[in-house]
């Protein structure tokens, strides 16, 4: 059984029903990796958001306790994809409802998987995951780790759901918070240097329709070709870089204001700040 058909097979309940989680069910359908009519969303009690989701993707929906029981029951794979703040009663709540052969999922930034079976009370199967916006658009960059208890087939099932959205990178969980400073965060910070190119493009004369259309198509390029060419960054910037050259003279401003020792410590914070939400999420919720 490939990782398509483990899925394919499966049923998949989305406890909450945000931005992300829509995300991967369009991306679950769109490359025809799961079924809408075994994908089951729920949220605590929007049901205009519920209502939209159904007509838009035919998924099934609920918002009375009965029908989420129901569903969080016959569910083979539980996608928790409540806030932070929801967290610690859901899974509470959740525990008592679970059969030993289901996998939860779960998209909570923070949440150990120690701590995720501390609140069911049992060792459930786990994926955790940290994926990034980028997902909404088929380019995601996501993480995964995942709990002793998970089989090889919980495995290929939640490898499936994520390709579906971009690219999948299994990692030691120890690792999740350096993975969340490198791609989950990762975006904004490319977002804040177009913020910069756009502004100067500006400054310099240029209208802000064309800044942004430059800036945008230089970044989506160079990005691109370092996908296309497989040679590393370093490699590809010396190519545009001519001695005494306009690239040499930018680059050594980025060099001299300390550019590349800024991007590592971002890097790195982020990650520590990760950790440190962690911490404060389980003690707020243990």
């Amino acid at each position: 059984m490939n990782s398509n058909e483990s899925l394919a097979s499966a049923s998949i309940c989305f406890y909450g029903a945000g931005s992300m989680a829509e995300a991967i069910v369009r991306g679950l359908l769109h490359k025809q990796v799961a079924r809408a009519e075994r994908i089951m969303m729920q949220n605590r009690s929007n049901q205009e958001r519920l209502s939209f989701l159904t007509k838009q993707y035919g998924v099934i929906t609920a918002n009375d306790d009965e029908s989420k029981q129901q569903q969080l029951r016959q569910a083979s794979i539980i996608v928790l994809a409540m806030k932070p703040k929801d967290a610690g009663e859901a899974l509470s709540a959740l525990g008592p409802l679970l059969r030993q052969d289901q996998l939860i999922v779960s998209l909570i930034a923070g949440l150990s998987i120690s701590t995720m079976q501390a609140l069911l009370g049992n060792k459930a199967a786990i994926a955790r995951t940290m994926p990034n916006t980028s997902s909404s658009i088929g380019y995601g960059a996501t993480g995964l780790s995942f709990s002793p208890e998970a089989t090889e087939v919980h495995r290929a099932q939640a490898l499936s759901m994520f390709e579906a959205v971009g690219i999948v990178s299994v990692i030691p969980e120890q690792q999740m918070e350096i993975l969340t400073g490198v791609s989950g965060s990762g975006p904004a910070y490319v977002y804040y240097m177009m913020e910069a190119m756009i502004a100067a493009g500006i400054e310099g004369g240029l209208s802000p329709e064309h800044a942004r259309e430059l800036t945008v198509q230089t970044v989506l390029g160079a990005a691109l070709m370092m996908q296309a060419t497989g040679e590393e960054p370093v490699k590809l910037r010396a190519d545009i870089t001519s001695p005494n050259g306009s690239t040499q003279a930018a680059i050594d401003v980025l060099a001299s204001s300390g550019f590349q020792t800024s991007i590592k410590a971002a890097v790195h914070r982020a990650a520590e700040r990760s950790l440190e939400m962690g911490e404060a999420v389980k003690q707020a919720l243990l």
